[in-house]
């Protein structure tokens, strides 16, 4: 440099701070950032901080590096130097750091690297990680503010807001945190103390000075550009600029065998072996626990915590009836962190009356609930009308915002639900106020009112729709017939249950469906209520329900009081429908005559309605009994022609049993790529309508036509999985053909005793419900029954065949064993 640049750099230096003096020497050199930080081997950042002054004590190496770079001689290196330590020799202020963890923190590595790249990259300069008590917040934004460190030359600086008890205390603590004495002017003190330093100040626990966290947090932000706020809170500051991010609860197993990979998992095993018990050889009762904690860390440490005095097995139990136990935390910690029922308690104090009121009347639903279900609860009018979904829009979203409630989409549609920790606690609050059997109340009649214009959608274009919703509803639905039954309120009961029905069907809940009919109809008995129509359909879900069971007598008694009632009130669609029920029971029973004159009197009653939909059902029933007994061609046609109708009109389940008759009919005429075709197009349209019933059938049916291709590996799998949903759903009738078929399968496969085994296990199945083996099925059942004959031993044979009988289908039907394993002991002589 020239003598003369010497001597400029004399005269600024003393007017100029380090950073200042670095940036005329560049610029002097011709020298641009990028340019300056290749030559010394630096980042760009990194000049740039030393120059706006966001780093203020350059290392002797770096100064070295900066110098050489420059091309500086003996005096102007002493020049920077000598600026350099007079920066560094400035009094800094002393920040508050983040509290040292106290130990590991499990499972969070997905929260970290999405948040540090909010605040790390700039993306937003203040960020609000939110959630409920108990999540987990504290923990993860001290793991965060360690990790970000880096990011901030200035420091990070911990403001505790835990032990507050007055807001005005806010600016007071902030000041603390970052060094600076208290003053009259301590908002602007604070602002000026920061400058243009890169900093980042991170308010831990807010939910209780929130407003006046977000004021300062307002005031800082537009005064300081470089300034970066984390903020945990269980409620949102709502400052312009702010993102949030909520902290989910941690991840839970997908099953049993991934157990050691959920952080919710380690984490309970973690804390419970640190308490001197290790629950490594339980992880199955340990998924048990987490789950009903729902991944809430602090519940599972609580939880974990009793294990020094309860099995896992007692804790998990005890935690089915009640989260009572959750309590007894460290006595270094905030009486809201020592028990779930404090760290909810926290929150719960901190709502107004009217949030308070909202809060308990929300825990009558389970498993969640819509803006529709929530306004006809808060409101107590059946139809509320704008301003009630106003206001109850307006009070889900304050107890959102404060993280007691959680928001979930799908399909274009808002759902909310609470934690079941939370929700237990609500519900204690509704008994305290006396609201709760006004609130069960309404909770009732919305779902008496959605399940009843569900079941007129059902059989139309919107049928999965409405049955997915439903499912959505199960436990809200459960726990509005459990409201019925328990106050004896007959009305309710029998509406109810009678417009489920159908759903129950649809979706294989025909146990449940079924109880739910029969103690409405033994309440109405009880409480001699006369309600007619309501009592006719709920006769008519009772029989077709317990008909599926194959319970064929009780399914006759109520279909044919059904049929009366609906006589009585001249009801003729009520009447076609029972006709149609009851050809189904005649069917099974193998009376196919009466099955037809029964589906032929339904036809004629549709017919004379006009309605498209019952006639193309009679037409697919006929056509079930036909090719049942053989009839192929009979049947081709009648099941044709339902199934033009069905796409016609929509009605899934209708066309799913319309391919499914269509595929046995061809499958039993030998045209097995046909029959594939219309099965599996039956199979996909069941599993997406969720038809249970549907889907169990098309397995059936494929296993067959694998069977006939002689694929028997792929036709056991078929045939188990057909068994496993029949056997679930409670359909003994077609369990027996499935057995019959495995049978035919492990003769095939050479395992005849194995064979005998399972005919002996389908005649057993035959003989308690008194249903005898389709006309159709019969070639198949004596050819595979006459191979095993003459393979085995008569005494082998009779063996086999009575150990089969004696056997109960849910042991059955665990599965075609292998070659070699034998799964259950009580059949191991067969496999």
């Amino acid at each position: 440099m020239s003598s003369d640049g010497s001597r400029r750099g004399s005269d600024d230096v003393q007017g100029a701070g380090f950073g200042g003096l670095l940036r005329r020497h560049r610029r002097e050199a011709g020298l641009s950032q990028e340019g300056l930080a290749e030559l010394a081997g630096l980042s760009v950042d990194a000049i740039a901080a030393l120059e706006r002054g966001r780093r203020r004590a350059p290392r002797a190496h770096t100064l070295r590096l900066l110098a050489d770079a420059l091309r500086l001689n003996s005096a102007e290196r002493t020049q920077l130097t000598t600026s350099a330590r007079k920066d560094t020799d400035s009094p800094q202020p002393v920040l508050r750091r983040p509290p040292a963890a106290p130990n590991e923190l499990i499972g969070r590595t997905t929260e970290l690297t999405a948040t540090r790249r909010l605040l790390g990259q700039r993306i937003t300069r203040l960020l609000t990680l939110t959630g409920p008590g108990g999540v987990g917040k504290t923990r993860l934004t001290m793991a965060l503010a360690t990790e970000l460190a880096s990011d901030y030359p200035d420091g990070v600086a911990w403001v505790p807001l835990d032990s507050l008890t007055d807001a005005a205390a806010v600016a007071p603590e902030v000041a603390a945190s970052i060094g600076l004495a208290d003053s009259g002017r301590l908002i602007e003190e604070i602002a000026e103390q920061i400058g243009q330093r890169s900093m980042l100040l991170v308010f831990d626990n807010c939910s209780h000075v929130v407003a006046a966290v977000g004021q300062v947090c307002a005031a800082l932000l537009e005064a300081c550009p470089n300034l970066a706020i984390l903020a945990s809170s269980r409620e949102l500051l709502r400052v312009a600029g702010e993102s949030v991010y909520v902290v989910p609860s941690l991840v839970l197993p997908p099953d049993e065998d991934q157990a050691e990979t959920s952080a919710a998992v380690r984490l309970f095993v973690e804390r419970a072996t640190a308490r001197g018990y290790d629950p490594t050889g339980q992880l199955e009762q340990v998924t048990r626990v987490v789950r009903r904690l729902e991944g809430m860390p602090l519940a599972i440490e609580l939880a974990a915590a009793r294990t020094n005095v309860m099995t896992i097995e007692e804790l998990a139990g005890e935690l089915e009836t009640s989260f009572g136990i959750l309590a007894g935390g460290s006595r270094t910690a905030s009486p809201r962190q020592q028990s779930m029922h404090g760290a909810i308690e926290w929150s719960h104090d901190l709502l107004t009356a009217a949030e308070r009121d909202v809060f308990a009347q929300l825990s009558v639903f389970v498993g969640g609930w819509s803006l529709n279900a929530a306004a006809t609860v808060m409101s107590g009018q059946t139809a509320p009308g704008p301003a009630e979904r106003a206001d109850a829009l307006d009070l889900t979203g304050r107890l959102a915002d404060k993280s007691l409630i959680r928001v979930t989409r799908h399909r274009g549609v808002a759902r909310y639900y609470m934690l079941a920790v939370i929700r237990e606690y609500a519900a204690d609050r509704l008994v305290a106020n006396g609201s709760a059997d006004e609130a069960s109340r309404r909770h009732a009649d919305f779902y008496v009112a959605l399940a009843e214009q569900a079941e007129r959608e059902l059989r139309g274009a919107n049928q999965e729709e409405w049955l997915d919703r439903l499912q959505g509803e199960l436990d809200n639905l459960r726990a509005a017939m459990a409201w019925a039954l328990q106050t004896r309120s007959v009305s309710a009961a029998l509406r109810l249950s009678g417009a489920l029905w159908l759903f129950c069907y649809l979706r294989g809940h025909y146990a449940e469906g079924g109880q739910w009919l029969e103690r409405a109809l033994a309440l109405a008995d009880a409480e001699s209520v006369a309600d007619a129509a309501a009592s006719a359909k709920a006769n008519l879900g009772a029989g077709m329900l317990a008909f599926l069971q194959c319970e064929y007598d009780v399914a006759t008694t109520r279909l044919e009081t059904a049929r009366a009632q609906y006589e009585e009130l001249g009801d003729v669609a009520g009447r076609a429908l029972v006709m149609q029920r009851l050809g189904g029971v005649a069917r099974e029973r193998g009376d196919y005559r009466a099955a037809e004159d029964l589906h032929c009197m339904s036809y004629d009653l549709y017919e004379s309605l006009g309605d498209q939909n019952g006639m193309s059902w009679a037409h697919n029933h006929l056509g079930f009994v036909a090719w049942l007994r053989g009839d192929l061609d009979i049947a081709a046609r009648r099941c044709g022609r339902a199934r033009d109708s069905f796409r016609r009109l929509g009605d899934g389940e209708g066309l799913a049993w319309s391919l499914i008759s269509l595929g046995a009919i061809a499958q039993y005429r030998g045209e097995l790529v046909e029959a594939e075709g219309l099965l599996q197009e039956s199979l996909a349209l069941s599993q997406r309508l969720g038809y249970r019933e549907g889907v169990a059938w098309s397995l059936n049916q494929l296993g067959i036509v694998e069977r006939r291709r002689g694929l028997t590996e792929r036709a056991v799998h078929l045939l188990d999985e057909s068994l496993a949903e029949h056997r679930d759903l409670g359909d003994r009738w077609r369990s027996a053909s499935v057995l019959e078929e495995l049978a035919a399968v492990a003769q095939q496969r050479g395992r005849s005793e194995y064979a005998a085994f399972l005919l002996g296990a389908a005649d057993g199945v035959r003989e308690v419900i008194q249903a005898p083996v389709p006309e159709v099925e019969k070639r198949d059942y004596q050819g595979t029954r006459s191979a095993i004959e003459e393979s085995l031993d008569r005494r082998v044979f009779r063996t086999a065949w009575s150990a089969g009988r004696s056997a109960p289908l849910a042991a059955v039907a665990d599965g075609y064993p292998p070659q070699n394993n034998a799964p259950d002991p009580d059949r191991s002589r067969y496999l």
